[in-house]
């Protein structure tokens, strides 16, 4: 039986300036399976992450969501990923949960019944009614990767998720992976520490190998 590929990435190509990020760069995403994208500091992972997301154009190459080829804004490039940048994206004059309810109105998803699990699910229920600016670095990166299950998409890609968090925060984050990795989700992810996750659900993307 064929694996199905939730997106695919085919020979892309960026540069930044006159230097070359990557070439001929391909991989695919695929249901129940993480990618760990690694490189040191300045080789493009995190511009490789905003391609994949339709963020950003490739000078080169091509993308496809079901073999069909898209771009940045694609409507079904969108209703497939859910994506955490290096910034938490948060509205910081609002409560928690009201981040959370909003985030989830803005997928598309029913912003009610999981707030109170989403926010158990990465220990801030503590937190609940505090604005997003009153939280602590660590809080508001759980916060960034609490609103992931609520807009069900069925590809997280995440940029240094586990960046600020402490061991607790790390220990919740690798759970909130295995279990959308059990139910199907795809997950592309940066991180400059190993990662916490299955080895059989782990694929490895070294960049300047593959550059």
């Amino acid at each position: 039986m064929t694996t199905p590929v939730l997106l695919e990435a085919r020979a892309l190509a960026m540069w930044r300036g006159e230097r070359r990020l990557f070439h001929d760069l391909s991989l695919a995403a695929v249901p129940g399976r993480a990618l760990h994208v690694r490189g040191p500091n300045g080789c493009g992972k995190t511009t490789l992450l905003r391609i994949l997301c339709g963020l950003l154009d490739p000078e080169d190459g091509a993308l496809l969501v079901s073999g069909q080829p898209v771009r940045g804004g694609d409507p079904r490039l969108r209703a497939l990923v859910g994506y955490v940048g290096h910034a938490d994206g948060l509205k910081h004059e609002l409560a928690a949960a009201e981040n959370l309810r909003f985030a989830a109105a803005l997928a598309g998803a029913d912003p009610g019944p999981d707030t109170h699990a989403a926010l158990a699910r990465m220990g801030l229920v503590a937190v609940a009614a505090l604005e997003a600016r009153q939280l602590s670095a660590g809080q508001r990166r759980r916060l960034a990767l609490a609103r992931l299950p609520g807009a069900d998409r069925r590809l997280w890609i995440l940029d240094e998720p586990f960046t600020a968090l402490d061991t607790d925060g790390i220990a919740l984050l690798a759970g909130l992976l295995e279990e959308a990795l059990a139910r199907g989700v795809a997950v592309i992810f940066t991180s400059h520490q190993a990662a916490p996750l299955a080895v059989e659900r782990l694929d490895t993307l070294d960049l300047v190998a593959a550059a």
